[in-house]
C-alpha cells in the first residue's frame, strides 16, 4: 500500500490490467489499492491480445480503479508505449469516474486512433465478456 507521504492518482484499467488478467495491476509495486469497480463513457476494441478504448462515442467500458503511486503510472506508461509526442500505441488522458458514487480524476489509456484499422468493436464494451 503507499506510504501517506508518496504523491497518488488513480487509473481506470479495463482490460488486461483488471484483476485476474495477464497483466494484473497487482503485479506492481507499491501495490495499487483497488477503489471500486466502475464504467466510463467509451468504446471498446479487440486488437487481438488485448483491448483498446476510444472516450466517448456515447457506449459504456467496463473496467476500475486503482490508487497508484508515480513509480507505478511510470510503469503503465512503458507498458502501455506512451511517447511524450503522442505516437506511442496508447495516449493517456485523465478524465471524471464515478466509483462509488464519488467522482474520481482518473488516468485512461486510450488507444492511438491508427490502431484501430480493421479492429472490431467489442459490443457491450467489456473485455472479459467479448
Amino acid at each position: 500500500m503507499p506510504q501517506p507521504e508518496e504523491a497518488t492518482r488513480h487509473v481506470f484499467v479495463y482490460g488486461t490490467l483488471r484483476r485476474g488478467e495477464r497483466n494484473d495491476i497487482a503485479r506492481y509495486r507499491p501495490l495499487p489499492l483497488f477503489v471500486g469497480p466502475a464504467s466510463i463513457d467509451g468504446c471498446l476494441y479487440d486488437l487481438g491480445a488485448y483491448p483498446g478504448i476510444v472516450l466517448g462515442r456515447g457506449g459504456r467500458v467496463v473496467g476500475e480503479v486503482y490508487r497508484i503511486t508515480a513509480a507505478v503510472e511510470a510503469a503503465l506508461d512503458i507498458l502501455e508505449e506512451v511517447k511524450a509526442d503522442g505516437s506511442g500505441e496508447y495516449r493517456k488522458r485523465e478524465v471524471p469516474v464515478m466509483v462509488a458514487g464519488q467522482a474520481l480524476d482518473c488516468l485512461v489509456y486510450e488507444i492511438h486512433p491508427e490502431r484501430l484499422t480493421g479492429r472490431p468493436l467489442i459490443t457491450g464494451g467489456d473485455w472479459r465478456r467479448r
